[in-house]
């Protein structure tokens, strides 16, 4: 057996006392410290995905029955760019970075100095078995961490492949897999970890952070949240219709970013509503259930869950379920309440409600009224519009005219805002999320001014008060 996924503790009682001590000594001894070995993980990363992307195809389609191309685009490509981007940008993030030295610091140098945390742990989600694992492990690496890494048992494929792989490629005195369920995690959450990242829903995200309370472990949590999407009268509605039902279709739904409910008025929704159907049509045939291109929901359990919520409102597309296959077919609601169930959670699966806002102004009255969602968006070509959304809800992140694409952008950082979590991660904002900054002042020998020193006297005083 490897040793990044040898049993701590016994099956039934999981120990991870000796796991957090022998990587802390790794990682004392100043071996993850060494810019050629982030180096040379990253690059382990980056022919991970590439040489055994056949093999996290396979598992991505047994777990969530992604096709190859989603799987390519949202996983592996998404992971192998992430761990590249950080590999290229490594010596510019690691660079001490001068502050400016006031005159009462003189003779004198100031600077910020990166320094990696220690052992990190991230808990990865099952959504995006493969992405939400392992682009939070590169940026960990980036910064000169060990890292722990506890896969999603819910995607039990992705998860065994994970185990498997990880020790193959990268280091495995400093970079350990636990498989496992809420047994492994729950021991995991009892070590004292010097940061935890965890990316799932809010009751989860909530017990983490009082686990990590104990022993003051900083988190950084990706949680969830019902992300509006705002469409008004003069949007190019055929794009519109195309980009949003690719947003919420993709993966069958099961995407914290998904654009969870369309606020729209009375008739754009009637024009909109025949473009949804055109685009699905488009995407995924005449019967999305045979496509190659649509997914499943991911277990029984949260299959019933979303199947539920179709009840919510009037059925204008969609609404077929066929619970042998776990599927739920892409799925257009009218009529929907705002204290109707559909509108009462985050989705997390392919239903998508349209809520009547007559303007923009009850559009983001809307938003406002509930919590702080992880993504938000509109569509219009009115730049005043664009702005007045930009500048009056707070959310984790947004897009204008488009859903999701954000994350194209590596040096964007990715994260939520109240309910929808805390912290953030990608690009330079992920190295800078499991560092610390360091504040270093160096000081000369001379002059030595007596200023400072005591006593105090009036002739001290008003010579500090014109220097200040």
């Amino acid at each position: 057996m490897s040793e990044s996924v040898i049993q701590y503790g016994s099956v039934a009682n999981p120990d991870y006392t000796a796991l957090l001590s022998d990587l802390t000594a790794v990682f004392v001894s100043g071996k993850t410290r060494s810019l050629a070995w982030r180096r040379m993980q990253l690059e382990a990363v980056e022919r991970m995905m590439n040489e055994r992307e056949g093999d996290l195809f396979d598992a991505l389609q047994s777990d969530l029955g992604k096709s190859p191309m989603e799987s390519f685009t949202t996983e592996t490509a998404y992971v192998s760019g992430d761990a590249a981007h950080c590999r290229k940008n490594l010596n510019r993030w690691t660079r001490k970075r001068r502050v400016f030295t006031p005159i009462v610091g003189q003779p004198g140098k100031s600077w910020v100095q990166p320094e990696p945390l220690g052992v990190v742990l991230i808990i990865g989600a099952w959504n995006y078995p493969v992405q939400l694992t392992l682009a939070g492990m590169s940026a960990a690496i980036a910064a000169g961490n060990c890292v722990v890494i506890k896969p999603s048992e819910l995607a039990p494929a992705a998860s065994a492949l994970l185990t498997q792989l990880v020790p193959e490629y990268l280091d495995s005195d400093c970079i350990k897999v636990i498989d496992g369920a809420v047994p492994e995690t729950t021991a995991l959450l009892e070590q004292p970890f010097d940061h935890i990242l965890y990316t799932g829903g809010g009751s989860v995200g909530r017990i983490v952070m009082a686990a990590a309370a104990k022993h003051l472990t900083p988190v950084t949590l990706e949680l969830g949240g019902k992300s509006p999407c705002i469409v008004l009268p003069d949007a190019n509605l055929e794009t519109t219709a195309r980009r949003i039902a690719w947003g919420k279709f993709s993966n069958a739904g099961q995407i914290c970013i998904a654009p969870d409910h369309i606020l729209t008025d009375a008739d754009t929704e009637a024009l909109l509503v025949p473009l949804l159907e055109k685009v699905i049509r488009e995407m995924f045939g005449d019967d999305p259930q045979q496509s190659d291109s649509y997914g499943r929901i991911v277990n029984d359990r949260h299959f019933e869950r979303v199947s539920r919520l179709i009840d919510s409102g009037h059925i204008a597309l969609g609404g077929q379920v066929d619970a042998a296959d776990r599927y739920i077919a892409p799925t257009v609601l009218t009529d929907v309440a705002t204290d109707s169930p559909v509108m009462q959670e985050e989705i997390f699966g392919p239903v998508l409600p349209i809520v009547r806002a007559e303007n923009l102004e009850d559009a983001i009255a809307h938003i406002r009224g509930g919590d702080k969602p992880l993504a938000a968006y509109i569509f219009t070509n009115d730049k005043s519009a664009q702005n007045q959304f930009l500048e009056n809800v707070s959310c984790g992140n947004a897009c204008v005219n488009d859903v999701m694409m954000f994350m194209a952008v590596h040096e964007l950082p990715f994260g939520g805002v109240g309910q929808s979590g805390m912290g953030a991660y990608s690009g330079r904002r992920g190295f800078e999320t499991f560092s610390h900054m360091k504040a270093v002042m160096k000081r000369g020998w001379w002059p030595d001014l007596a200023v400072r020193y005591a006593p105090y006297t009036e002739k001290k005083f008003k010579f500090l008060r014109k220097i200040r």
